[in-house]
């Protein structure tokens, strides 16, 4: 006689269809990473390298502002602590890349952790506004401190190095700015597993009421700061390696816009939303440089205007998404999947 439970035993071996395709897309991706440079030409291995970088960024900037709810203009100026800390222990100790990296990401992660102390007793904009003027004393510092970071001549970094191979293209550059994007990405992804990422959670959802449950406020959000800035400080490396020159005006505050409309537009507090929105807002420029291109015959200087139309398009983009579709393109995407579904069930 057959009992219940074994009924509805499943069958050993057997896999849900959910891990199947999980499973597939793993080793399409992982197909994809080693064949890519290969087959695709330097120019897209040139965006597809600085895509990682800020997917990196927008992911420490999703922890912070999408799953810990705190206001931030100041993912820029960390990025720039991370790319001069890179320049600087390259000409100064030459040590390994790997290690100039780690280095940059907590040099970082300290400036965050002061830039943090307001997040306390202030939020929303008044904290975004804290991050700005930490941004401008940064910003300052990398201009004048001469003796240090050369001013606006700024600094040149060497290729990095692994096992004797000088990363100097993209196409080299890849083998490891990619596999450091996934990395950080895994390890932002589990990270609300644990409970340091539920307690970022909650803090989001109500503070108040989180600090009742026991959850120490100031110790949660310095973490949050820290890992924010720790993640904008390696991608500012990974970028210093890349470009392979760090000035002032690397890091201005319109790229702290840029991250906080990746996030916004791909889906705060969703870290495939992060992804997507990094993708999305850095595939942006260079579609309006291609459409102005077309437009010079008719408008000889189209292409000067492009930085103003770049950042009003950024300002665009935030509102109209903040205001039409809150949850960004990690929403629209399966959204237009059920209405091209819907035909295909009725017929």
């Amino acid at each position: 006689m057959t009992t219940p439970t074994s009924l509805s035993a499943p069958v050993a071996g057997a896999s849900s269809p959910a891990a199947s395709r999980r499973r597939f897309w793993i080793i399409v991706s992982v197909l994809a990473f080693v064949i890519a440079p290969f087959v695709v030409s330097n120019y897209w291995m040139y965006w597809i390298c600085l895509i990682a970088i800020n997917v990196v960024s927008a992911t420490g900037l999703n922890i912070l502002s999408g799953y810990t709810g705190l206001a931030s203009l100041g993912q820029a100026a960390f990025m720039g602590v991370g790319a001069y800390s890179v320049a600087l222990l390259e000409q100064h100790l030459g040590l390994p890349f790997y290690l100039n990296l780690l280095l940059a990401g907590l040099a970082a992660a300290l400036v965050g952790l002061v830039v943090g102390i307001p997040s306390l007793r202030v939020k929303g904009l008044y904290l975004a506004i804290a991050t700005i003027a930490a941004s401008i004393i940064l910003e300052f510092i990398f201009a004048n401190w001469e003796s240090v970071t050369h001013g606006v001549k700024g600094l040149n970094v060497p290729p990095a190095q692994l096992f004797g191979i000088v990363l100097d293209q993209p196409a080299k550059q890849y083998w490891v700015i990619v596999p450091v994007a996934v990395l950080m990405v895994a390890m932002a992804a589990n990270l609300f597993r644990t409970k340091v990422g539920r307690a970022f959670i909650a803090i989001r959802d109500r503070d108040i009421s989180a600090e009742v449950l026991g959850i120490p406020l100031l110790r949660y959000k310095l973490t949050s700061f820290a890992l924010s800035s720790f993640y904008a400080g390696l991608a500012g490396g990974l970028w210093a390696y890349f470009f392979r020159v760090v000035t002032p005006e690397s890091f201005p505050i319109v790229m702290s816009i840029f991250f906080l409309a990746a996030v916004i537009v791909g889906g705060m507090g969703s870290i495939a939303g992060g992804i997507l929105g990094a993708v999305f807002m850095t595939l942006v420029p260079e579609l309006l440089r291609l459409a102005f291109t077309l437009l010079t015959p008719w408008i000889p200087d189209a292409m000067s205007i492009i930085p103003a139309v770049r950042s009003i398009v950024f300002g665009v983009l935030i509102i109209g998404f903040l205001l039409f579709e809150p949850q960004g393109l990690i929403e629209v995407l399966p959204r237009l999947r059920r209405m091209l579904r819907r035909p295909a069930s009725r017929s």
